[in-house]
């Protein structure tokens, strides 16, 4: 029977909280420990000071039965891993003369001077297990203490990712009974994370082996399916069951899973009936033209693209006045395109480039969607070529045309 282990990540390195660098070992490690059915609760960074990570080790062990540490193992001053682990688990150091041989073999082969201040690194707290590295200078080592472990791995990505699948992960299968943890992301678009959270249901959400989840990103939702089982294939069972409620209760709003992209949704949607589409942008740049035109096919179902750079330039290309709203200006942009291209599934996007896009006015973009002889049309407060506005809005925009295709497609399978 699998057994039911926590364990908590600490990365160490004032850097991190400076906003230096991004702690991605930590994402690392974490996956790893998911793909092995270890629990994951608690992530912690804290700086370059041996009290403070003696502290925090203390009370990750008072919660999990497995600390990993990440970084503070080299040979400067402010390298105090070994000394804090030390201090957390009640320890002196002893310095382990084959370790410092290692240290001096890699720089060797190097070809570079080894310094005495290498000589900490061979200094591990009392009674640890040393975790030879064979791609760096900096060893590990594991605690045991308590029922409970400490593992502390090298800050180097290129070493702690070694270190973590030639090591680690075969010492924790030979110490815990462990199984798998997999997880499978439906991806949703066209509607709001409360709404989604309403038509799945508390009594969904709230069960606990699988776990469901919700994020939300620009303009999109994922709902994430997690099971923890013995083996991969009761975890695939599992997950089987609780994505066919999903699907029977949010379907419409499922465009892919896992790595599957809206693009590649929409654009496959497109081939599969035959079907070409035309684009207008104005505001936001070209952005829906380049997400879309980076799938495979995706240029080729694209016949008509045209991009204005605000609604003053589109204006006058369509010989509107100027107390034309952006939505009437989208709806005789999607017009032109359409009759112009011959497409059946064409776009319009007008947006306020130059709109702060926290404002929130009555009108900051438009969006008209024409598929088949229906239109569809939305107006949000926003608008602006931010990072944050053009993804947003070219997710909502091909949701719903995507969401049109598929509509019909479904009326016409039932004829």
């Amino acid at each position: 029977m699998t057994e039911n282990l926590n364990a908590e990540i600490i990365a160490i390195g004032t850097e991190i909280l400076l906003g230096e660098i991004v702690d991605t070992n930590s994402v690392y490690i974490a996956r790893s420990l998911r793909d092995i059915g270890v629990n994951l609760y608690f992530m912690t960074s804290v700086g370059d000071n041996e009290r403070r990570i003696a502290d925090a080790i203390r009370i990750a062990l008072s919660r999990a039965q497995v600390v990993i540490t990440c970084g503070g193992l080299g040979p400067t001053v402010d390298d105090m891993t070994r000394q804090a682990v030390a201090m957390a688990t009640d320890r002196e150091l002893t310095f382990h003369q084959e370790l410092l041989d290692e240290i001096a073999a890699r720089f060797a082969t190097f070809r570079s001077q080894m310094t005495d201040n290498n000589k900490r690194q061979a200094f591990l707290p009392d009674n640890a297990i040393a975790i030879h590295n064979p791609v760096g200078t900096a060893p590990s080592f594991i605690v045991e203490h308590n029922g409970g472990v400490v593992i502390s791995l090298p800050g180097v990505p290129r070493e702690m990712k070694f270190l973590m699948v030639d090591k680690v992960l075969p010492y924790l299968h030979e110490r815990y009974q462990l199984g798998i943890i997999k997880a499978h992301v439906l991806h949703t678009a066209g509607i709001g994370e409360s709404m989604l959270d309403d038509a799945i249901g508390t009594e969904l959400l709230e069960q606990s082996n699988p776990t469901i989840g919700l994020a939300a990103h620009s303009g999109q939702v994922d709902v994430r399916i997690t099971a923890k089982a013995d083996s991969v294939e009761e975890a695939d069972q599992m997950i089987a069951q609780v994505e066919a409620q999903l699907r029977a209760r949010i379907g419409a709003n499922i465009y892919g899973v896992n790595d599957e992209t809206l693009e590649q949704a929409l654009v496959s949607l497109l081939k599969e009936r035959g079907l070409a589409m035309a684009l207008s942008e104005t505001g936001i740049g070209a952005y829906v033209n380049d997400q879309v035109s980076k799938v495979p096919q995706g240029k080729e179902i694209l016949t008509l693209v045209e991009s204005f750079t605000n609604p003053d330039e589109l204006r006058a290309a369509l010989g509107l006045p100027e107390k034309a709203t952006l939505k009437e200006l989208a709806q005789a942009a999607v017009e032109r395109v359409c009759e112009q291209s011959g497409a059946m599934a064409c776009i319009a996007v007008v947006s306020l480039p130059d709109s702060n896009e926290a404002a929130d006015s009555e009108e900051g973009t438009a969006v008209v969607a024409y598929v088949g002889g229906q239109s569809r049309s939305r107006v949000y407060g926003f608008g602006g070529r931010s990072e944050t506005v053009r993804p947003w809005v070219s997710m909502w925009t091909l949701s719903m045309v995507w969401r049109m295709l598929k509509e019909q497609a479904d009326v016409e399978s039932v004829r």
